[in-house]
């Protein structure tokens, strides 16, 4: 929509620090079980078959968005805080490696000059990384654009505008796209958060492509996330509400989708909603086309405080008992050493239009915070390092999640950013979690630097790999990774998959929301995408927001 590009955004301010030390034997230690009522049931009717794209646009366009800024709103805690603590879990850190280990793919992907000339001349930042790879296929969507490429990063369409596969209309506001490819149906997913103009409607959109080719036509699927009552869903405070960041993860039975529910208008923050929408529904292709049909779990608080940033596991195998789901904690806005762990079982009620049943418990775990601000090379201008909620979630016989921390490095004086992971394996008793270990985890940092927007995936072979932005008084922005072996217990050094060409720029310090790790169909390699600074040929024409996207891929065996 013209005009209505907002820059979501909590401001922070001062509060004392809280050092949390460690206390190895308790940290496999979980509390008590909380099963969740408050579910409601619905069906969404396949509203749109999307065009396969909208086409490019020349930057000379006579109309368009005005303002360049796509963001996410701060989750409120109980006290304001400034991004960068007095103390904080502490981590010898990883070496930096002399040259990067072999990637089986590594190329740009896309970036600030293809949403610029798919969005009539307008600028955009952070891109929010969306990535999904299957069939021979490469999909990189950011905000606000798409690019289909193939694995040797030869482009095959685009870049087109992000609101594309969701038929939108060029000028509505969208945000926070992410995808999946589902190897087993040859199906693609995609999500994305919308906003109407009259800021009265919020919804997040569920576009699937059977046909295995992502340039093929997309059908689209809207939720309501405007939560006032009535057709628009449960009614919550100071909604009209939208859903920002929109999550995805999928098992055998459903696709999952969780948002971090905000009054449009105003600053009320409803917590995290869990969407639960059946996956056989949205695979018959038949005509008529049949509704999906979904659950809504709302209400959802855990550790004492309202639940958020509920993240989906992509779930591997098939034949899990559950779907699981990780949130970080701290409430406060300063340290924490709790996670929450969920699960949803009797998940084929979904499709039958019945309710399955969803519990958490809080598992203590290595301390984490929100990190401060990030240096970069040439530059005073600090880099937005974002929150400590979680990120991505996998399951694979164990629950991996990761996030962004504060932490400090023996001998480096400065606090840095960096990631904290964790594996989980939970237990189920009578379809509710009843329990879970941390089997491991860690932290990885570089001494002197900032590592940013974590993302993790781990292959069949146990082996795993941690993309996420490289940045210091050394460095550009870079894209850069790290591997775990499935011996060891601690990531190995940080390898630079592409360094950045340039400082980003200093009016423009947005970074992030999230880079995106998805696994090869093959099981073998997983592939990255990350945000990083471009050479200029990359980049806006007149190099203001300079930020694109690396892709690659790491062969893990």
């Amino acid at each position: 929509m013209v005009g209505k590009r907002v820059r979501f955004w909590w401001s922070c301010g001062l509060a004392a620090a809280v050092l949390l030390m460690l206390v190895p034997n308790a940290l496999a230690r979980s509390r008590t079980t909380r099963v969740y009522a408050s579910a409601h049931t619905g069906l969404l009717y396949p509203i749109h078959v999307a065009r396969a794209n909208h086409g490019a646009f020349a930057a000379s366009a006579t109309s368009g968005p005005t303002s360049p800024i796509r963001g996410v709103r701060r989750i409120p805690r109980t006290s304001s805080v400034l991004k960068s603590h007095t103390a904080a879990p502490s981590s010898s850190g990883q070496a930096l490696a002399t040259a990067s280990s072999s990637l089986a793919a590594n190329f740009n992907g896309t970036s600030s000059r293809d949403s610029e000339v798919t969005n009539f001349g307008q600028e955009f930042e952070p891109p929010d990384q969306g990535l999904c790879v299957g069939n021979g296929y490469v999909v990189d969507m950011v905000n606000s654009a798409y690019t289909v490429y193939r694995p040797n990063g030869n482009v095959v369409t685009g870049p087109f505008n992000i609101n594309g596969p969701f038929d939108e209309g060029l000028l509505e506001f969208t945000s926070d796209p992410r995808c999946m490819y589902d190897p087993a149906t040859n199906t693609w997913f995609a999500v994305v958060l919308f906003i109407n103009g009259a800021n009265t409607v919020g919804r997040v959109d569920l576009s699937v492509n059977t046909s295995g080719d992502p340039t093929k036509p997309w059908t689209t699927y809207q939720i309501n996330t405007t939560d006032n009552g009535g057709s628009t869903g449960p009614k919550h405070p100071g909604c009209p509400c939208f859903g920002d960041q929109p999550t995805l993860g999928f098992d055998s039975q459903n696709v999952y989708i969780t948002t971090d529910e905000f009054s449009i208008l105003g600053p009320q923050f409803n917590g995290a909603q869990i969407y639960a929408i059946a996956r056989s529904d949205l695979l018959n292709t038949g005509l008529p086309m049949t509704p999906a049909h979904f659950v809504h779990f709302d209400n959802l608080s855990i550790g004492g405080s309202l639940a958020n940033t509920i993240q989906p596991a992509i779930k591997e195998p098939s034949s899990a008992p559950a779907e699981y789901f990780l949130n970080s904690l701290d409430p406060t806005g300063t340290f924490d050493q709790r996670i929450g762990v969920w699960a949803m079982t009797n998940r084929g009620a979904v499709a039958n239009g019945g309710k399955p049943k969803l519990s958490s418990l809080v598992l203590n775990s290595e301390a984490y915070g929100i990190p401060p601000s990030a240096e970069q090379r040439g530059s005073d201008s600090l880099l937005d390092s974002g929150d400590d909620r979680m990120q991505q979630v996998q399951f694979n016989g164990g629950i991996w999640g990761e996030l962004d921390t504060a932490i400090t490095i023996p001998n480096d004086p400065e606090q840095r950013a960096g990631a904290a992971w964790f594996n989980v394996r939970p237990q189920l008793t009578n379809g509710v979690i009843s329990g879970a270990q941390m089997r491991k985890q860690g932290y990885v940092s570089l001494a002197g630097n900032y590592l940013l927007y974590p993302a993790l995936q781990v292959a069949h072979s146990g082996n795993a790999a941690m993309v996420m932005t490289l940045t210091g008084s050394d460095h550009f922005p870079s894209a850069a990774y790290s591997v775990l072996r499935s011996t060891a217990s601690s990531f190995g050094p940080i390898n630079v998959a592409a360094a950045g060409a340039g400082r980003y720029d200093a009016n423009a310090t947005r970074w992030g929301d999230y880079s995106w790790s998805v696994l090869d169909p093959s099981g073998k390699s997983v592939w990255m995408a990350t945000e990083y600074v471009p050479p200029t040929r990359s980049q806006t024409t007149d190099r203001v927001r300079n930020w694109g996207t690396r892709v690659f891929q790491v062969p893990l065996g």
